[in-house]
């Protein structure tokens, strides 16, 4: 079983951006009963099915799938809840490890996050100057719950 182990910060200032090249994420989240998550993605060309299971701490399983990007079109269109979470992906090197860097579009702007992927759950790693506020296991943030209370609406 694959697990995914992250932690999540919210990015400070501009320094990031000279980095890396964004990437255009497009994706879109099938309704659940419970607090696993299917996720259609489309990055470039190609799209993936992902399934998750709830997360427990840092860490939840985790099961990634390329599928023809016609299906994840036609998902997205048919079977994902709107709107679809948009996105700039920044992947950036640092030490031991990679950030990955969403600056959200669409309903989410004005939202950027720092994720990080972990090898283990007690793993050390040495946060850059532009990492702020550690947002990890807070619900608002997830990308999944960022289609049912977009970022816009949060000051409302």
């Amino acid at each position: 079983m694959a697990k995914e182990i992250e932690r999540k910060f919210l990015v400070q200032g501009d320094t990031w951006r000279d980095l890396a090249e964004g990437r255009y994420y497009c994706q879109g989240y099938v309704p659940t009963q419970g607090k696993q998550t299917v996720r259609v993605r489309i990055i470039g060309e190609q799209g993936y099915l992902t399934l998750k299971g709830p997360v427990v701490g840092m860490s939840r399983s985790e099961f990634e799938y390329e599928i023809p990007i016609v299906d994840a079109q036609a998902m997205l269109a048919e079977l994902c809840q709107k709107p679809f979470v948009e996105k700039n992906r920044y992947r950036i090197p640092m030490a031991a490890v990679v950030w990955e860097v969403d600056e959200f579009l669409g309903e989410n702007q004005g939202l950027i996050l720092a994720e990080v992927e972990l090898t283990h759950v007690g793993q050390t790693i040495e946060l850059p100057t532009w990492i702020g506020q550690e947002v990890t296991g807070d619900p608002r943030y997830y990308n999944s719950n960022l289609v049912k209370n977009p970022f816009r609406d949060w000051g409302a």
